[in-house]
């Protein structure tokens, strides 16, 4: 394991995706992923917390349960979250972090601190979006033209 300095931060002047670059996006994942952790069983404790409370007013329930649905499907998204920040570990052990899924073109720098579980370049992120526009302006259309004429 490589050993980097606190205050180390990658730059376009040194070799991509280098021993200390690949340690340092680790440690970044692996303190991000902590924190969702964290996070998580602080969520577990607070709604077994507010199981054991029940309110007698209509409003105050609906108010909590609305809160408490709003924290699962924020829980549900950091779960997914670290199943990305899982995948993006195993794609630095296996070499392939950092490079796009699509062109095989490093990500970039700029690009991975910002999301560091990407796995598209920008521009096959921004081709993949078009595209699904695209995708999602035919199913409109198509759903539309069968719901008028009924077939």
């Amino acid at each position: 394991m490589t050993k980097i300095s606190k205050n180390y931060k990658p730059t376009k002047k040194e070799k991509f995706m280098n021993a200390k670059m690949k340690e340092y996006f680790r440690q970044k994942l692996l303190d991000w992923k902590n924190e969702l952790l964290k996070e998580s069983s602080q969520t577990l404790v607070n709604l077994q917390k507010e199981e054991n409370t029940a309110k007698p007013d209509i409003t105050d329930r609906a108010s909590e349960e609305i809160e408490r649905a709003f924290e699962l499907r924020t829980r549900d998204r950091e779960r997914k979250l670290i199943n990305k920040i899982d995948s993006a570990l195993r794609r630095i052990d296996d070499g392939s972090y950092g490079y796009c899924e699509e062109t095989g073109e490093p990500i970039g720098i700029k690009r991975l601190e910002a999301r560091p579980v990407a796995t598209l370049s920008l521009e096959a992120q921004e081709m993949h979006e078009e595209k699904e526009k695209k995708l999602n302006w035919i199913y409109n259309f198509l759903s539309i033209y069968i719901y008028y004429y009924d077939f």
